[in-house]
């Protein structure tokens, strides 16, 4: 017979994966380790490698082991929020006078990280639309050009990006490919089974799950590069200290144990919204790569599991109907972030994106941006149906 641990299944990674059995009382579920600093079987032998809380937790270590585990990973590192996994891979793997090849419909967070932090400090960028292959290839042929950030789907226009041609372009140029998992989540997809370097994640939205803790995360492969690019992140992880506290790794870990199920009925319900809203009289486009119209649809449906729970969707009715649509929803909350269990509504233009108005990565007036939650989704549609009524 084969080894039941050889080869486990997403969900069944997810719950025993860094979660032995606690070996002195039995705990099903592992403690929370809460002390700031352990104590040494004398001078320079550290107790299973413990000393300080900012350098390790074993809470932490529960949490980074599942983490690299679902990537399909040998490292992880995790962070006190998204932006600082992220500002933590710029930090350890990138010095001034390099610059950054990135999409031009990023995260506004993440550009504001590089544009107005990095910057600072030499390390430059260059956003572009990533489905141009040929505009991509010819910055990377630059000697400055040392890494290429894809988020993919990405926020909030769902654009699909290529990861395995961009990675091989990335390595033909000596350059690294970072891809933002956050959306797709390592249910959904694995960036560096299709080449990526290094996968981002805020922890905060799907893996977290439940809209009560904020964290995010870096993962790397295995082989002497990764072995060499995770020793830079974990120096910058161990040196700055943006890291995870135990109570928020603990939840993060408890929102990972039930990914695979959530992103089931999230994908379920998001597909069923965007078919239904599609050709709607009131909106003039609903992006969701589930959608055979979606340009990325294709792609999506090769690199990805399933589509995803974001759906946006543009108004036909401009920025005044985008503003009175959000404002009068009941199950669709209207505020930041995303990935919970609940539906949120978000208006872009002067809330998770306000940060690149008056960029190239500035987002329609008239966008949408739907996490879709695991409620009824007739609920949710009928929700969605009356607020449009009201245009």
């Amino acid at each position: 017979m084969s080894d039941p641990k050889a080869n486990p299944g997403f969900s069944t990674h997810a719950i025993h994966t860094g979660q032995d059995v606690d070996q002195v009382f039995g705990a099903v579920v592992p403690p929370i380790h809460f002390s700031t600093t352990y104590a040494p079987d004398g001078i320079g032998n550290l107790r299973n490698g413990y000393d300080y809380g900012r350098a390790g937790n074993p809470t932490r270590t529960a949490l980074q082991t599942q983490l690299a585990a679902l990537e399909g990973g040998k490292h992880a590192f995790s962070f006190g929020s998204g932006l600082a996994a992220e500002d933590a891979i710029i930090r350890g793997l990138m010095r001034p006078g390099q610059r950054i090849v990135m999409g031009n419909d990023a995260y506004g967070g993440t550009f504001r990280l590089f544009d107005k932090i990095h910057s600072a400090w030499g390390v430059s960028n260059t956003p572009l639309d990533l489905s141009d292959h040929d505009r991509v290839a010819a910055e990377l042929e630059h000697d400055d050009a040392t890494l290429l950030w894809v988020e993919t789907p990405s926020n909030p226009l769902m654009a699909v990006t290529d990861i395995a041609a961009l990675a091989e372009m990335a390595h033909v140029n000596s350059a690294l490919l970072v891809v933002d998992n956050t959306f797709a989540t390592p249910y959904l997809q694995q960036p560096l089974l299709l080449g990526a370097d290094v996968v981002v994640h805020s922890t905060t939205k799907y893996i977290g799950g439940h809209s009560d803790v904020v964290g995010g995360a870096a993962v790397l492969g295995s082989g002497p590069a990764a072995d060499d690019l995770a020793e830079k992140i974990a120096f910058q992880q161990f040196a700055v200290g943006a890291v995870s506290g135990p109570l928020d790794a603990y939840l993060t870990t408890r929102g990972l144990k039930t990914l695979g199920v959530r992103m089931d009925r999230h994908c379920a319900n998001a597909q069923a919204i965007a078919e239904h809203f599609e050709g709607h009289p009131a909106i003039e486009r609903v992006l969701y790569p589930g959608l055979a119209s979606h340009p990325g649809h294709e792609l999506a449906a090769a690199q990805m599991r399933s589509f995803g729970g974001m759906v946006s969707m543009q108004l036909a009715g401009g920025e005044p109907a985008a503003r009175k649509v959000a404002e009068a929803t009941k199950y669709f909350i209207l505020a930041e972030s995303l990935g919970g269990v609940e539906s949120l509504m978000n208006y872009p233009h002067e809330m998770t994106h306000a940060s690149v108005r008056g960029t190239e990565l500035a987002v329609p007036e008239n966008l949408l941006r739907l996490s879709v939650g695991i409620e009824d989704v007739a609920d949710l549609i009928d929700d969605l149906e009356q607020s449009l009524a009201g245009l």
